[in-house]
């Protein structure tokens, strides 16, 4: 595997390519009549007219096209096996409502008990248009979700909350978009090394200093991102240490059961499923709903098996012998099938669309 990547992928180094305009253009001057305060020289021929604008420069299309990481980045490698959502998805969404504020803000603004796919489906998307997107693409997606996370306010519900952070929160708060940004990293970094192999110091720390725009972007202060990936690890041990902020409250816990207890029925009323059951989806979501709510949660047993043992207990999650061997079993049957299947079978559409669209650059046709 080669440090818990696939094997297709060769593992350059170098620093994921910058995002930087190309020098602007420089139309050429009209005819001296067109200048005020100038007289028209009456020698020579009448200057043609100016050309159109210059094109784009290559580097910036070039830049555009790959993204804010690129095919030599380590978040392009890191992220492109699918079934890994199995566990960094959930892990990532546990990670944020353990944190009581980001608890509070999930269940105060959004449909996130009745319905915790579209919460997970809605951070996926987002999470692959930013790393996969164009340049475009992934700079549109940030703006969107800063603007939708401005209108996220409110008064703190829990008591024990109150008392230790103060009556009222807000999303836009750069303490919470760092650590929500923060789950995301660690997330990745877990279930890629617990789920296919170590990955090498130095690939983890390029993978960390990768993302470390993408928190800038996110409005956290260049003072308060942490500067490498030493800082980054002291900075999730203290978020989740005893003196930490991050200790699930009943608002966090009532979250948590929601993620492990998804209902079946939304599954299939929207997205990829409902297009391709067509008129058949309101009938399959009428049968689901008499599933019940613990109908996946062994699939998620993975998941629940990354997150620190002290938070998996304060979050109240079961963790005896047959949640251990079912995790167990799950992981090690997707290593051993895993190779049987090819890659494009096992990459998420955005990472193949992001393939193509660098075109020879691709590292799947290197």
């Amino acid at each position: 595997m080669g440090g818990g990547t696939t094997p297709e992928r060769p593992l350059g180094r170098g620093p994921a390519p910058a995002i930087r305009p190309g020098p602007p253009a420089s139309p050429s001057p009209g005819p001296a009549g067109d200048r005020p305060g100038i007289e028209p020289r009456p020698q020579g021929p009448p200057a043609p007219d100016p050309p159109a604008a210059d094109p784009p420069a290559p580097e910036r299309v070039a830049a555009d096209l790959a993204g804010l990481y690129g095919p030599d980045s380590e978040a392009w490698r890191l992220n492109r096996e699918a079934a890994l959502l199995l566990g960094a998805g959930p892990l990532a969404v546990l990670l944020q409502v353990a944190h009581p504020l980001v608890a509070e803000g999930v269940a105060q603004h959004s449909t996130f008990k009745a319905d915790p796919w579209a919460r997970l489906d809605g951070t996926l998307r987002s999470y692959l248009r930013i790393v996969y997107g164009s340049g475009p693409a992934a700079r549109g997606e940030i703006r969107r979700l800063n603007g939708l996370h401005r209108s996220v306010a409110g008064a703190v519900s829990d008591p024990a909350a109150a008392a230790r952070f103060g009556s009222v929160y807000t999303a836009r708060d750069p303490g919470l978009s760092l650590w929500v940004h923060a789950t995301l990293i660690w997330a990745t970094l877990v279930t890629v090394e617990r789920w296919l192999g170590l990955v090498p110091r130095g690939r983890r720390a390029q993978f960390y200093t990768e993302t470390r725009v993408v928190g800038r972007l996110f409005g956290v202060p260049e003072a308060q991102l942490p500067a490498d990936l030493d800082a980054f690890e002291a900075y999730v041990a203290s978020m989740l240490g005893p003196d930490g902020p991050v200790h699930p409250t009943d608002v966090s816990r009532d979250l948590a059961r929601a993620i492990l207890h998804p209902p079946l029925a939304p599954v299939v009323e929207r997205g990829a499923v409902a297009r391709a059951l067509g008129r058949a989806a309101p009938a399959a979501a009428a049968v689901l709903r008499l599933a019940p709510r613990s109908t996946l949660t062994p699939m998620l047993m993975p998941a629940v098996g990354l997150l620190p043992a002290s938070l998996r207990s304060e979050l109240g999650l079961p963790w005896g012998p047959p949640e251990r061997a079912l995790a167990a079993w799950l992981a090690t049957g997707w290593r051993l099938w895993r190779p049987a299947f090819p890659s494009g079978a096992r990459w998420f559409p955005q990472a193949l669309a992001a393939d193509a669209r660098v075109g020879e650059r691709s590292p799947a046709r290197r």
